[in-house]
């Protein structure tokens, strides 16, 4: 991926240097629906492309048999993500094993536990969802705490998932189901953005499996999470752009305020 100037990764007294936005990277999947980058888009005449930097494997029957696991026999099951969703009733699908109606699913995310019904009948089961962090399920946790939870997951994990379940002392088991790897990113080598948009540490490792001589320069860095912003800094990047924090708690709201600045509140005509 081509740059211009540099970043030195030591550097402790880098001032940000607003300059016009013009071309933004969203390391996502196209949003197939409306979207706010959609109208930001518009709003100050940008060319916002995207370009997943990563995506999901699913494990085999084959390689999954090898952890001696019986899905059903876990009457909880905790999920994290609709990739988790998918890939615990494919498994049981592959597997032959019939669960119970009785199983309780605890979601992360409304979202995802809207999207459950695309495998089961909520009047049957028995599903419990969180607002957006693992500790919104709290109360739940506590009143099947003698339960056997199952942790559907990905190759890289969920660390502070896995922290909060075992602080708290819950039975649980983490399971891989399928694996996040970086995506074929070579046809972008020489293309140049203007913002990088990361949404996870992953995309982050993307970026430099691809590119590793990939140095900064004038390219901005926009970052959504703790995690993704360490992994930005461990790689000697400089975040020019952060969410959530409480003035800007998405990534559109965090783009459009710096480009405000950057352009100085230029609208498209």
């Amino acid at each position: 991926m081509s740059t211009k100037g540099s970043v030195n990764k030591e550097s402790t007294t880098y001032v940000e240097e607003y300059r016009k936005v013009s071309t933004i990277l969203i390391s996502q999947p196209k949003p197939v629906d409306k979207s706010p980058y959609f109208d930001m888009e518009q709003k100050y005449g940008l060319t916002i492309d995207w370009r997943p930097f990563i995506h999901v494997e699913s494990v085999s029957e084959k390689e999954f048999r090898k952890n001696r696991i019986n899905l059903a026999d876990y009457p909880c099951v905790i999920f994290s993500s609709k990739g988790a969703v998918d890939n615990y009733f494919r498994l049981c699908e592959e597997t032959r094993v019939k669960i119970s109606q009785e199983t309780r699913y605890f979601c992360l995310t409304e979202a995802i536990a809207n999207y459950l019904q695309k495998f089961i009948l909520y009047r049957k089961r028995k599903v419990f969802m969180g607002k957006r962090i693992i500790d919104d399920l709290a109360h739940y946790f506590n009143k099947y705490k003698t339960e056997k939870y199952l942790l559907p997951c990905s190759n890289v994990g969920s660390s502070e998932l896995v922290s909060y379940l075992t602080k708290i002392n819950v039975d649980f088991t983490p399971v891989i189901m399928y694996n996040t790897v970086s995506s074929d990113l070579s046809d972008l080598s020489d293309v140049y953005y203007d913002v990088l948009a990361f949404f996870s540490p992953q995309g982050i490792e993307s970026l430099f499996e691809n590119f590793p001589d990939f140095n900064q320069n004038k390219t901005r860095i926009a970052v959504f999470g703790n995690t993704t912003f360490k992994a930005a800094e461990d790689k000697g990047l400089f975040v020019n752009i952060k969410a959530p924090t409480p003035e800007v708690p998405s990534m559109t709201m965090a783009l459009e305020n710096y480009i405000q600045k950057a352009n100085n509140g230029h609208k498209a005509g």
